[in-house]
């Protein structure tokens, strides 16, 4: 099944944020050497980049998703960056794509939203001893593609808009 890559239109079909050959393009010219398989394995990964893009920004995103039929939150009206700059209401930003990308390239290898257990303690083998940190989270966070969406989104997950009446 080909990769339906959302176009700007807001798309009620739409499956990822970059195509196979934007994230091919991408990761060339990062020298990402782990960005190989068939383009079914790629399609794939970008899926579940996109769908980790869904679930963990989808709150927290700036604006307001242009129709409520689109499949994907991009594209968006409202949105400023820069405390200046509009984003068009037509389009999905290329760090949007970018990050989908590189999420993309993680998801070949490992699980972005593992299921999370009980954090360990303190385990023991033989002489070796781990402790965890009990205040650490427990989660693992992709901190180079928060920083790359950081001008699209609201703010932390502690922070709440404040409108005055």
């Amino acid at each position: 099944m080909s990769l339906v890559v959302e176009d700007g239109s807001g798309l009620a079909g739409a499956e990822s944020y970059c195509s196979v050959a934007a994230a091919n393009a991408r990761h060339t010219a990062l020298g990402n050497a782990a960005w190989t398989g068939a383009d079914a394995v790629k399609e794939a990964a970008l899926r579940r980049a996109t769908q980790y893009m869904l679930q963990t920004y989808r709150n927290r995103w700036n604006g307001t998703r242009i129709t409520q039929a689109q499949a994907l939150d991009w594209p968006r009206w409202g949105v400023i960056v820069d405390t200046r700059y509009y984003v068009l209401s037509n389009s999905v930003p290329a760090d949007v794509a970018n990050a989908c990308a590189d999420l993309a390239l993680k998801a070949i290898t490992e699980d972005l939203s593992p299921d999370l257990d009980r954090a360990v303690i303190r385990e023991r083998v033989g002489p070796l001893e781990t402790e965890y940190n009990p205040y650490s989270p427990q989660a693992k966070r992709f901190t180079a593609i928060n920083a790359m969406l950081a001008p699209y989104l609201k703010g932390s997950s502690a922070m709440a808009e404040v409108v005055r009446a």
